[in-house]
């Protein structure tokens, strides 16, 4: 097993974005541990988990630390600044995995038909020159995060479903992408609701279609660890499964099933703006935050299938090495495993 120091690990992955914390009060009895995360509602799982103690009675002492992008949370597991993470599946944390210092150890968001998803973009100028649906992207321009990214893969398949050639442009952050798609300098983007719809709405961006239809079950996120956490650290790992699953399921309950109603509903937005759209008052964050409502896997449940056409796909772009294998990123010992 390799063991990464930071600096080792920035090398690897080619920096990191800066992060904040958020940390909860000291409980002496419990174990200090730090969660990386987006200000995403699709990782409200660990947010609930939080504010409803059940990390606390898990034995955990959680202190957030808030990234803007999905690779610098890989860099801070293998660097051991992180210890449990959210986040997609990428050529950088897949490289990781094959050096031995992560784990995939669940899954967290999926799509799901019936629920809304992801949804594809145009920008306004792309759209009212034909780009009415992703079968107009031959010869568009594509954001991405950067290569490897879980937007590469997506602008990837639908462009190869369509049959179309389309131009990837790495921009680094999900800022810069939306800022290049409402002025033109990009043509199409796929993201999560919370962030589709609000754009869609501002009349500079146009919605063209939904990922669901492209990527059927697509695993979109995933809870992962060090591997030294994973093997050496079983009791720990556990605890914070367990105790983020119980914050996932009081959030399918309240915004997906709506078992409390619009109380419930209410309630739980108000939990979630303490850590999604904190720039806004309330009565604005609220539309985006339910816009963004998305079924998580119960349980972490983990689609090893989606996770295997993923890695699949970085091997073929050449992305990765092909000898790595679904065993080398993903440790199927802690959850259930879904194989379609």
């Amino acid at each position: 097993m390799m063991t990464l120091n930071r600096r080792k690990a920035l090398i690897l992955m080619g920096g990191a974005a800066a992060a904040s914390t958020l940390a909860a009060p000291a409980l002496a009895s419990n174990k200090k541990i730090t969660v990386g995360a987006l200000r995403f509602t699709s990782h409200s799982g660990s947010f609930v988990a939080y504010e409803r103690e059940y990390f606390a009675q898990a034995g955990l002492d959680v202190e957030f630390k808030f990234f803007q992008a999905a690779q610098p949370m890989a860099v801070a597991i293998a660097s051991g600044d992180v210890d449990y993470a959210v986040t997609a599946v990428s050529g950088g944390l897949i490289s990781l995995a094959q050096k031995g210092a992560i784990k995939v150890i669940g899954g967290a968001l999926s799509e799901e038909k019936g629920i809304d998803g992801q949804k594809i973009l145009a920008s306004d100028a792309a759209f009212q020159a034909g780009l009415t649906s992703p079968a107009g992207l031959d010869g568009k321009t594509f954001g991405i995060s950067t290569a490897g990214s879980s937007f590469h893969y997506m602008g990837s398949k639908m462009a190869a479903a369509e049959g179309a050639n389309v131009s990837f442009k790495p921009l680094q952050k999900v800022g810069a992408i939306i800022g290049a798609l409402k002025s033109g300098q990009i043509d199409a983007w796929s993201i999560v609701p919370h962030i589709a719809k609000p754009l869609a709405g501002s009349g500079a961006v146009h919605i063209i279609g939904d990922v669901a239809d492209y990527i059927p079950n697509y695993q979109v996120t995933t809870v992962f660890t060090s591997a030294k956490n994973a093997a050496d650290e079983r009791g720990m790992t556990e605890g914070f499964l367990n105790g983020y699953s119980k914050g996932v399921a009081d959030y399918n309950a309240a915004m997906i099933a709506k078992s409390g109603g619009e109380d419930g509903v209410n309630e739980m937005v108000d939990l979630i703006h303490k850590y999604v759209y904190t720039d806004r008052p309330r009565e604005k964050a609220a539309p985006s935050i339910i816009n963004g409502t998305m079924r998580l896997n119960e349980n972490a449940a983990l689609n090893t299938a989606s996770i295997e056409d993923q890695l699949n796909w970085f091997q073929s772009e050449g992305l990765v090495d092909t000898d790595i294998t679904l065993d080398t990123l993903v440790d199927g010992s802690y959850v259930d495993t879904i194989k379609a």
